[in-house]
């Protein structure tokens, strides 16, 4: 999914900056985060020069998208936030990283005095799409719920469109308000699961031809231990660590009858 594109020209360069969303288990891993493309005239021609794709988990740029296509992936435990560090290239290494594209011409023609006096205004429109573009999700917590201790199994059956069946809401108490650390939808035709809904939330779609019981098989991931790895991906380490794994063990197997039933239950 993306947004509306919105773009700032100057100095003999145009900054487009757009929200992206991708989902996970259909071509790439899930990601999301805010695109800027560079564009100048090559030959007559609008070009895409460069691209920063600020993205939350793979975060990187491109080099020339339409001649080389030069990918470069960012280390973000050395980089840091990406925004801030596209910016700090933007503002430093312009021409080098336009000529490094393949637009020598380009790069001798830009008025970096003028670019440099837009760069703030790009920057915070940049911040503010990263806030207002980020996709969050929030589900109901179900018609039938399980207490784990620290955490709670919501059950409920959905209908969404054309497609639907049974919802897991993975929930817990954070900061007094009862928050959703997972949803899996065991849907008939597309199902899939989130990670961290009011967090992160990335959506990774399941395999159906591999996976015909999405049901059965989140419960596996459950029982075989996975639960803990997957609440701290989500953002939630510390309910992870808290949990108490025998007794979420034994709450899994009234999860799955409840849920069993429910399916069964179901007229679609």
């Amino acid at each position: 999914m993306t947004t509306a594109n919105s773009s700032i020209e100057v100095g003999g360069v145009t900054f487009v900056m757009h929200y992206r969303t991708i989902d996970g288990g259909i071509g790439s891993g899930a990601d999301q985060g805010v695109c800027l493309n560079v564009f100048g005239e090559v030959e007559g021609k609008q070009t895409e020069i460069l691209r920063f794709d600020c993205f939350a988990n793979a975060p990187h740029y491109h080099y020339g998208p339409e001649n080389k296509n030069e990918r470069v992936m960012l280390d973000s435990t050395v980089t840091g936030n990406s925004v801030g560090w596209t910016f700090k290239q933007i503002r430093n290494k312009l021409p080098e990283m336009i000529r490094r594209a393949g637009y020598d011409a380009l790069a001798d023609s830009v008025d970096y005095a003028a670019v440099a006096s837009k760069v703030d205004d790009v920057e915070t429109a940049v911040r503010d799409l990263t806030k207002s573009g980020r996709r969050n999700v929030r589900h109901n917590r179900g018609t039938e719920v399980i207490e784990a201790g620290n955490i709670r199994f919501g059950l409920e059956m959905r209908t969404v469109g054309e497609d639907g069946g049974m919802a897991i809401h993975v929930m817990s108490d954070v900061a007094g308000e009862e928050v959703e650390l997972i949803a899996v939808d065991c849907f008939r035709i597309a199902p899939h699961y989130h990670y961290g809904p009011r967090n992160k939330n990335e959506r990774n779609f399941i395999d159906t031809t591999l996976v015909p019981d999405s049901f059965g098989w989140i419960l596996d991931q459950f029982k075989g231990g996975r639960l803990p790895t997957m609440l701290s991906y989500a953002g939630y380490p510390t309910i992870a660590t808290e949990m108490d794994g025998d007794l979420v063990a034994d709450r899994l197997n009234l999860v799955e009858s409840i849920g069993r039933s429910m399916i069964a239950d179901d007229p679609r």
